[in-house]
């Protein structure tokens, strides 16, 4: 099941939760510094210990104090006009994020708008995108439920749409 949710991603009961990261995985803004505020002084320790993660790629930690076991932390491509790799960068963030699944047993994941915040990343394209990747492949992974979770109505509707 795939559904969209107008919250905080912070307190989500699902198995993992999904952060729109920086490429060294150390806190920054946005979804990222939420997470990190959330998730207490254990997520950057244990992220310390990560050699940052490339864009289009994930990497997983605990979830620390967080209501979600995991973090799953994935750098989204910063929007550059288009014609530089982003729409397969923004991709292969939501395929990576669901390949760790399986192995951690996680069944449930929320994901926040990856790319649309400050990475400037126009918001329907990316949604368009991230509901097609995660469509496609969530039940392959063994997953049970998705959510996109969003930050305001505006940006609900436009899953609602694509979905």
């Amino acid at each position: 099941m795939i559904r969209v949710e107008v919250t905080d991603i912070t307190t989500l009961n699902v198995d993992a939760i999904v952060n729109a990261a920086n490429s060294l995985l150390l806190g920054g803004g946005g979804v990222d510094g939420a997470i990190h505020r959330a998730a207490g002084p254990g997520l950057l320790a244990e992220c310390r210990t990560i050699d940052g993660c490339p864009t289009g790629e994930a990497r997983i930690t605990r979830g620390y104090e967080l209501p979600a076991p995991y973090v799953i932390h994935t750098v989204g491509p910063i929007w550059q006009g288009g014609d530089r790799g982003e729409s397969r960068l923004l991709e292969s963030c939501y395929l990576s994020c669901l390949k760790l699944c399986p192995a951690y047993h996680i069944k449930s994941i929320a994901f926040p708008a990856i790319s649309c915040g400050i990475y400037g990343y126009p918001k329907a394209e990316a949604v368009a995108i991230a509901t097609r990747a995660v469509s496609t492949a969530y039940k392959k992974c063994g997953l049970e439920e998705v959510i996109f979770c969003c930050f305001d109505e505006e940006m609900a509707g436009l899953y609602i749409q694509a979905l």
